[in-house]
């Protein structure tokens, strides 16, 4: 009777400390520094006021599903983790050249490209560093692993740039240790309204931070505009989504060039909007990758990227989002092919190598 009792005491004991356990670990976890944290004080009233936050959260105009599928989100995930996928990987290191970026002349107008949205912009003498995710694009390591050949760089290795730019918070474009590190080399940030939270809890000072609503812009000196504009995505780095903002981008140079900084965003009219109010623009960096028909709301599907691309008017496109992590379920080089389908359908695709300059006009 004893021994039984002993084992009916064992028993509950286990089934109550070993979920609490979890249920602690976890709730610590969320709140290590590289999770930030949730908008507060005058930043929430500021985000209370935008016509872009409704019920609590930011929304898109037009309904937006994250999940697209018929089946539940935690469904669709366990499918996505479990089905068995080919050629989802390269089997080979990815292209790419270790340029020495501290050497970087200025006076050229270039880009670089690390691999999936993280590139260096310089225009007119101007230096942006768009979305640098160089350490973890996930909140462990051991997710999303950059392809061998693709993780050659570290935030020592940029030169010293006027403007941070971070198109949304999510942890392939929004790396922790990579934006701590590069804080003293940065002169100012530039985010989607609430983002600015996590910033501050890492310790960057308010005055760094500039955060703009969609439809805003902010005059970044000698002749340099940057509208912050719309994308179809949504926001989040723990539980609770769309608490910040998300934007593409419109920049404009004191010569009267326009590079339009897309992000990443599904298909929605913003694209013919964009175009239409900013028109010739010289530019276009687009996302194409990562898409899937589960979430085909908030990632531009290969079959409607050539629509994105006559809906801007672009004169060039870049593609990025892609070449770097497995994060659906294409082929990892699908992205490639979509560029070859663009020059079809008449559009100017300017073709990256990793970390190799690519001069943008002369």
């Amino acid at each position: 009777m004893k021994r039984n009792l002993f084992k009916k005491r064992k028993m509950l004991i286990i089934f109550i400390v070993v979920p609490l356990a979890f249920l602690l670990g976890g709730c610590v976890f969320l709140h290590t520094p590289s999770f930030g944290r949730l908008p507060s004080g005058k930043r929430l009233e500021r985000i209370r006021q935008s016509p872009n936050y409704v019920d609590g959260e930011f929304r898109y105009p037009v309904k937006t599903e994250v999940m697209t599928s018929s089946k539940s989100g935690l469904a669709t995930m366990w499918e996505f983790v479990t089905q068995s996928r080919t050629y989802t990987k390269p089997t080979q290191p990815v292209p790419s050249e270790k340029t020495d970026l501290q050497t970087l002349s200025r006076e050229n107008d270039c880009i670089v490209w690390f691999g999936h949205s993280s590139y260096l912009l310089q225009i007119e003498g101007k230096r942006l560093l768009v979305d640098p995710v160089f350490y973890k694009a996930a909140p462990v390591r051991w997710v999303n692993k950059p392809y061998p050949g693709t993780d050659l760089w570290k935030p020592s290795d940029m030169p010293p740039c006027d403007w941070l730019l971070i198109s949304h918070d999510h942890w392939d474009h929004l790396d922790y240790q990579a934006v701590t590190e590069l804080k003293d080399s940065i002169t100012r940030v530039l985010l989607p309204l609430g983002v600015g939270e996590h910033f501050e809890r890492w310790g960057f000072p308010e005055t760094m931070l500039t955060e703009l609503d969609w439809q805003e812009n902010v005059d970044l000196g000698d002749g340099f505009t940057v509208h912050c504009l719309p994308a179809r995505h949504f926001s989040g780095r723990g539980l609770r989504s769309n608490k910040a903002l998300w934007a593409s981008f419109l920049l404009k140079t004191p010569s009267g060039r326009q590079i339009y900084i897309g992000g990443d965003s599904g298909y929605g009219p913003h694209f013919k909007e964009i175009g239409e109010k900013f028109s010739g623009i010289d530019l276009a960096i687009l996302e194409n990758g990562q898409y899937n028909k589960d979430w085909a709301q908030i990632h531009t599907l290969p079959s409607e990227l050539p629509q994105v691309c006559h809906d801007l008017g672009a004169k060039e496109v870049i593609t990025v989002h892609h070449s770097k992590y497995t994060l659906s379920k294409h082929p990892w080089d699908e992205p490639r092919r979509n560029e070859d389908a663009l020059e079809k359908d008449g559009i100017t695709v300017r073709r990256l190598v990793m970390g190799k300059p690519e001069i943008l006009w002369k």
